[in-house]
């Protein structure tokens, strides 16, 4: 329980930590033992020689969240141009084939903000609820959320300009997204407006594809520019509360990203790749506390750790099932 409130802890800024032998199992410490021997230590040598020498490349799970991404607004964009009534509103806010859906977030600003509980409002963030729960709540970040495309454009514009020594990625702490969470809600009690929808890039982009572009635009331009140049990720990892809501709600979601310690080196190349890397710690050497493991709720299940992993360490499942897809 302790290691679950840990990797809980983490979604809300708290640092990785090994855990402590009361929380390790027997079995996890035997195979960790079993790796620091001079013979695995010398396969697992040349295990990433060989892949640093034989790079295996796969995108499976990023062009498939790249279609899912397009699908997805691109439901909006022709539901409103030719009047087909499929998708009625936009990503915070919209109605399904006639059902209501509402982000939680948004939701629990309007709420706050109009001091009223519409029922259309319940409907709506209740069916995002259950259907997020299912697939792990920040699944919407990384399969849905149109910023994320632009953002995972601008990141790897960022990694070419970094590699080449033009910038520097500056890192900023994760509780950041907490503090604005709150601030967010008590703007919007105080206020009476969503003040939060008026930076909101998810938002702002979304009525853009479907409405046209308005001067808000110019905000995201500066957004991605400060991702670019300055922090990799900025608002995905430190800025955007949507994304806290979305990993309470997914904390217990039946799909996961499983990590199988017995086929891990260690070499940390789905730690580069991934957009909250402190969820991979636990594939660091030590750092897991039983010999499989799901990754931490702030989990966006983009799968490019699995596209980056060749050993197979880690793959989709559904909780209480065995194996990994």
């Amino acid at each position: 329980m302790r290691w679950y409130l840990h990797k809980l802890a983490m979604m809300f800024g708290a640092q990785p930590r090994r855990p402590s032998k009361r929380e390790e199992t027997d079995v996890a410490r035997d195979m960790k033992k079993f790796q620091k021997t001079p013979e695995e230590r010398y396969k697992r040598r040349e295990i990433i020689a060989k892949e640093q020498q034989y790079p295996v490349v796969s995108n499976k799970w990023k062009y498939a969240r790249w279609v899912s991404i397009i699908v997805i607004n691109l439901m909006f964009v022709v539901s409103f141009s030719w009047d087909v009534q499929l998708v009625e509103g936009a990503m915070t806010a919209s109605r399904f084939l006639g059902f209501h859906m509402a982000d939680p977030t948004s939701a629990l600003m309007v709420t706050l903000a109009y001091k009223d509980l519409m029922l259309n409002l319940i409907i709506g963030t209740v069916t995002v609820v259950v259907l997020w729960w299912f697939f792990g709540g920040r699944a919407f970040c990384s399969w849905a959320c149109p910023y994320h495309l632009l953002a995972e454009w601008a990141e790897a514009i960022h990694l070419f300009l970094t590699k080449r020594g033009w910038v520097k990625d500056h890192g900023f702490h994760r509780g950041l997204r907490v503090v604005l969470w709150f601030v967010f809600m008590a703007l919007a009690f105080l206020t009476g407006y969503t003040v939060f929808e008026y930076i909101n890039p998810i938002g702002i982009v979304s009525r853009a594809l479907i409405y046209g572009p308005t001067v808000a635009v110019v905000w995201v331009i500066f957004l991605l520019g400060v991702e670019i140049f300055f922090s990799r990720r900025f608002w995905c990892r430190y800025m955007c509360p949507m994304g806290l809501t979305y990993g309470v709600i997914g904390t217990m979601a039946p799909v996961q990203i499983k990590y199988d310690l017995s086929k891990c080196v260690h070499e940390g190349e789905c730690r580069e790749v991934c957009l909250v890397p402190h969820v991979l710690e636990i594939t660091k050497m030590g750092y897991a506390q039983d010999t499989t493991e799901y990754i931490a709720p702030d989990c966006t299940r983009c799968g490019l750790c699995i596209d980056a992993c060749p050993q197979g360490a880690l793959g989709f499942t559904f909780r209480g099932l065995d194996g990994i897809i």
